[in-house]
């Protein structure tokens, strides 16, 4: 435990005479699962820890139990599992003023599963390589004015957009709605994802917030605090933000694009070189290289829902193999280049629905691996990615059960992010999809039920 932060801590409660401790862990669908705990109860626990039950590990976003998994289940009894509370996470929550907001880690063996510590240990492996990890994420997400209520009566058809139209950048849209801007700005100043940039996309209701760059565990952390506390605040409002990848097949997907550098234990920046062609440094070159070459195998750890993969088609914006550029936004990777403050790699291939602790371990471990075994990557695209035929082995799984059995068989996967993980993160995905299987859709009612 950081006992500054602890210390610290301890004083706020006392000085702003905190009622209660909101508590929470995120699971494998970056889902925030907690409960208040009062400022006695939460004092013990900040020293001696506390358990959650351990189904928050054993089910999917809709509570259903997984029956595939071996970490849990009816055969474990569903036990509690320890959790640490991390003292140097604590946040204000805007609108419950008599309480802090503290996130927690699992540990014991649970540890080896929670995605907050796999991404720990992939910046320990980049820690022992000489490199700290800076990251950011950006969002897109649709904004509606519905509730929770009325897109369930309306079985989520005909939703009614806060706005109307394609207007990417408007000026307009942001003036008018200028109160919900600041409001979202500062709750991410108040709640410590302080937003860079927030801006209208093209779409109907479409929004983009950039969270400031900072260290990599503090950029998931802030990324999925972002996505929990953007609905809240939406829902308090009487409107609905979504995430999904892509909600609508005739509107636009949503990304979640992840930025990535690394520098030396000095705060030099070792992507950057100003004697090579564009600046890229050999470690970034052998970086994306990694990155491009085991995307196909850890595309379950980004793409880690069914609809994640109607985003991925080609013509929308979204990469569809494992591809590079520089400054290309067609390709899975941007090397995006100018000097050593501004060289990094977007992933480009994540979107809105990410797990933000599992998609940068992906996106860091892979570029990681590249480093250490020196890999060199394709030739970078110039022009239209879509329009060049690329060979098999860059070609992206194109359902989630096909991701799911790459990670299962990924040797690479299993040496950066443990065997435990990957048995499990690949288990569930598989019980994702074949719930998904269960589904009779909309689509399959208009073409079959007059006519086969």
């Amino acid at each position: 435990m950081n006992k500054e932060a602890a210390l610290e801590l301890k004083r706020v409660i006392q000085e702003r005479g905190i009622q209660s401790i909101k508590i929470g862990v995120f699971d494998g669908d970056a889902i925030l699962r907690g409960k208040y705990l009062a400022v006695d109860k939460f004092l013990k626990s900040l020293d001696g820890g506390l358990s959650f039950c351990d189904v928050v590990l054993g089910w999917d976003s809709n509570d259903q139990l997984f029956d595939n998994v071996t970490f849990t289940g009816w055969h474990t009894a569903y036990p509690d599992a320890p959790v640490r509370l991390l003292p140097e996470t604590w946040r204000e929550v805007p609108s419950e003023p008599h309480t802090l907001l503290v996130l927690g880690e699992f540990a014991g063996a649970a540890e080896s599963i929670c995605p907050r510590a796999v991404l720990r240990r992939v910046l320990a492996r980049a820690h022992a390589l000489g490199f700290e990890v800076q990251a950011s994420a950006e969002f897109e997400f649709f904004m509606f004015k519905e509730t929770p209520e009325s897109v369930r009566q309306k079985h989520y058809q005909q939703l009614e957009s806060m706005t109307p139209g394609n207007f990417g950048y408007s000026v307009l849209r942001s003036g008018v709605h200028a109160d919900l801007y600041e409001e979202i700005l500062a709750m991410g100043r108040i709640m410590r994802f302080p937003i860079e940039g927030l801006h209208t996309e093209t779409g109907p209701g479409v929004l983009e917030a950039a969270l400031q760059y900072t260290e990599a565990l503090e950029a998931a952390d802030r990324a999925a605090l972002f996505k929990t506390f953007m609905k809240v605040l939406a829902q308090r409002r009487g409107l609905m933000a979504t995430f999904m990848a892509k909600w609508s097949q005739t509107q636009p997907g949503q990304s979640g694009h992840l930025h990535v550098s690394l520098k030396a234990k000095d705060g030099k920046a070792v992507f950057f070189d100003a004697d090579q062609p564009h600046g890229i440094s050999p470690t970034m070159r052998h970086f994306i290289a990694g990155q491009q070459q085991l995307m196909p195998e850890v595309l379950a750890m980004v793409a880690s829902t069914v609809n994640s993969y109607s985003r991925l088609v080609p013509g929308y914006w979204a990469p569809t193999s494992a591809t590079w550029g520089i400054e290309n936004r067609t390709t899975a990777l941007r090397a995006i280049t100018g000097s050593a403050h501004s060289q990094r790699v977007e992933y480009r291939i994540a979107a809105a629905d990410i797990n933000p602790y599992l998609a940068l371990a992906a996106a860091i471990g892979s570029g990681l691996w590249g480093i250490e075994h020196r890999l060199e990557p394709d030739a970078p695209i110039d022009g239209n990615a879509y329009a060049v035929k690329h060979p098999e082995k860059r070609r992206l799984p194109v359902s989630l059960s096909d991701a799911a059995v790459r990670l299962k068989r990924s040797k690479p996967a299993r040496e950066l992010f443990g065997d435990a993980f990957v048995d499990h993160h690949s288990q569930t995905r598989l019980w994702e999809e074949r719930e998904f299987q269960k589904a009779v859709t909309d689509w399959e009612l208009k073409r079959y039920f007059e006519i086969i």
